[in-house]
């Protein structure tokens, strides 16, 4: 891939998330833990490259019930998934097992994304809220564009 700075490399599957969420964090972790390929790189919804990349695909930076994944970053294909469609996807790309759940996308996306909505706006009372974006350990930290 080629460079576009020193960690966010054109053509990039980058997942943005709400970096206070306890569950948003577990599934960055997750995805961590079986992104053999290392496909994924991660920025928190509060980040300036977060609020570039929503702003630029007209969507509001500040709206943090959202997962996205920005797929092919800075090519012409370049496209942004959210809500039950970027968690399907990132699922579908690590490989293995996980791939059964592109079977999920013969659901509406209405449900899909219902089911979604229903856990975003309770997650941070299941899960729990940091009070600042939790920083990776230093085997994970060059997979962060911004911390």
């Amino acid at each position: 891939m080629i460079e576009v700075d020193s960690k966010t490399r054109i053509g990039s599957r980058i997942v943005l998330y709400d970096g206070v969420c306890g569950l948003c964090n577990r599934m960055v972790k997750f995805t961590l833990s079986r992104d053999k390929g290392k496909k994924f790189l991660f920025a928190s919804l509060q980040s300036d490259f977060a609020y570039r990349a929503l702003s630029k695909h007209n969507r509001n930076p500040k709206d943090l019930n959202t997962i996205y994944v920005i797929v092919d970053y800075a090519l012409k294909s370049e496209r942004l998934l959210s809500r039950a469609q970027a968690a399907v996807y990132i699922l579908s790309q690590l490989g293995g097992a996980w791939r059964l759940f592109t079977l999920l996308g013969f659901f509406p996306s209405s449900i899909l994304n219902a089911v979604y909505d229903l856990v975003a706006k309770y997650r941070y009372q299941l899960f729990g809220k940091y009070s600042s974006c939790v920083v990776p350990d230093e085997e994970a930290v060059q997979r962060f564009i911004e911390i």
